[in-house]
């Protein structure tokens, strides 16, 4: 029944693309008015399927209802712009937006957008751009005003945290002890996915920070191959005994930290021993989570223009890959352990919670409502590939929150007052004021991608 659809986009890899496409087609054929977003249209905004539809650019979903009020009266609106301080990028929009949390117990914040790296096959860079960091305050700021509205968990996010602040003269372990201060007992941070390269110079001290209480024991770093020739022509500046000492340090300092990669098959100049390099490395490590990605040519890329490994090669290597990481249990050693975990959200079955131990192993717990958003102690009973089995120890459940988590659906950064009027929380500007009331008029949409 919508008058408009608003469809955001990831140009990461070609099947996400063409289920953006398809569902424009979709849209326009049932007569809809359209509004995109995301990568894919900041990335190539002279696309055929995108001709005559309104696009809002990476950096100004700020100004969201006003590309859709504008789009509704039969106006077509691009907004591509980066938004700048005195010349410099910032990081995009403003982290105080109010926003409606996908789940009311964790908050995501973006910390910086954009990259340092070229590599031959993301087309991402495209999009995002240069680098463009949050100033620390902003960010604290944020995660402060979120423990305030019940959340218990954070993720930071970005394209690589480990690049954090390379742009503004700050690193990413000075954000995070400052971050560390304003998380209350029992609540937990988890940061995001970081390349080797910027994550080498802090070794020290991100093992201090991931041993913290209140900070998981987890780092996603992306190896991509394990064959230093292929790293080079993907233009990851990084060899393989970078990521090595990576993991073999933080191994050492933070016993038991997960550490979560992602290997790309088939890579253009990948020939099948580079493969078996890659095969080895993860036989050596073992590593719990594991991304195992084909290659895809994405246009206007430099991988785009080298000669394809044949579809049926890439294939049997990614099988073979698949069949690696299960013939491994990565958690079966952990049966008969005790741990303290934070329940905070429903399996995907809807048959259990999903808690997090300080390691971030996905731990299944009894599907009861006064866990959710606690901290509980259990005794592992059995695992899964990618889960452990939990009981409960005592019907004692710890409270972790410093306020009630607001209603699913509500708009974070807004109070209701007597005569059922919206009031921010902070000062906001009109654009933002105008945002909030109309989001309370309104269901959000949804993200056809899920992210």
């Amino acid at each position: 029944d919508a008058d408009l659809w608003l469809l955001n986009s990831c140009t990461v890899k070609n099947p996400a693309e063409d289920h953006f496409r398809n569902t424009i087609s979709r849209a326009q054929k049932d007569d809809k008015k359209v509004v995109v977003a995301g990568c894919v249209p900041q990335g190539q905004p002279r696309a055929k399927y995108l001709k005559g539809l309104s696009v809002i650019g990476v950096q100004q979903i700020d100004r969201v209802v006003e590309v859709v009020e504008e789009t509704l009266k039969g106006h077509n609106v691009r907004l591509f712009g980066q938004k700048k301080n005195h010349g410099k990028k910032l990081g995009g929009a403003k982290l105080d937006l109010p926003k409606i949390r996908k789940n009311p117990l964790i908050e995501i914040i973006a910390i910086n957008t954009g990259c340092l790296n070229q590599c031959t096959y993301c087309k991402t860079k495209h999009a995002r751009g240069e680098l463009g960091s949050y100033p620390p305050e902003e960010i604290v700021s944020r995660a402060r005003q979120s423990f305030e509205e019940g959340v218990v968990e954070i993720w930071l996010t970005s394209e690589d945290t480990g690049a954090y602040g390379k742009d503004i003269g700050v690193t990413l372990p000075e954000l995070l002890w400052q971050l560390v201060e304003v998380i209350p007992e029992g609540c937990m941070l988890r940061v995001g996915m970081t390349n080797p390269p910027y994550i080498l110079e802090h070794l020290e001290e991100m093992a201090k920070v991931l041993s913290h209480p209140r900070v998981y024991a987890f780092l996603h770093v992306p190896v991509q191959a394990a064959s230093d020739s292929v790293l080079m022509d993907m233009r990851r500046e990084y060899c393989l005994a970078d990521f090595k000492q990576v993991v073999d340090f933080l191994r050492e300092r933070v016993p038991g930290v997960t550490i979560a990669t992602d290997v790309i098959c088939g890579f253009p100049t990948e020939t099948p021993e580079d493969f078996e390099e890659t095969l080895r490395l993860v036989e050596e490590y073992q590593f719990p989570s594991l991304f195992i990605n084909q290659f895809f040519p994405r246009p206007g890329t430099p991988a785009a223009k080298m000669q394809r490994v044949p579809p049926q090669e890439v294939k049997r290597r990614t099988k073979a890959i698949s069949e690696l990481f299960q013939s491994y249990r990565p958690y079966d050693h952990k049966v008969g352990e005790i741990h303290n975990v934070l329940v905070t959200e429903e399996s995907h079955d809807k048959k259990f919670y999903v808690a997090h131990n300080k390691y971030y192993d996905q731990v299944l717990v009894p599907k009861d409502e006064k866990l959710l958003g606690k901290m509980v102690t259990v005794e592992i009973t059995s695992t899964g590939k990618h889960y452990l089995m939990g009981r409960l120890l005592s019907d004692h459940v710890t409270k972790v929150a410093i306020a009630t988590p607001l209603p699913k659906g509500t708009v974070s950064g807004v109070q209701e007052v007597p005569d059922n009027t919206t009031v921010p929380t902070q000062t906001l500007s009109k654009s933002t004021w105008f945002q909030t009331t109309l989001q309370y008029q309104h269901k959000p949409c949804p993200n056809p991608h899920g992210s």
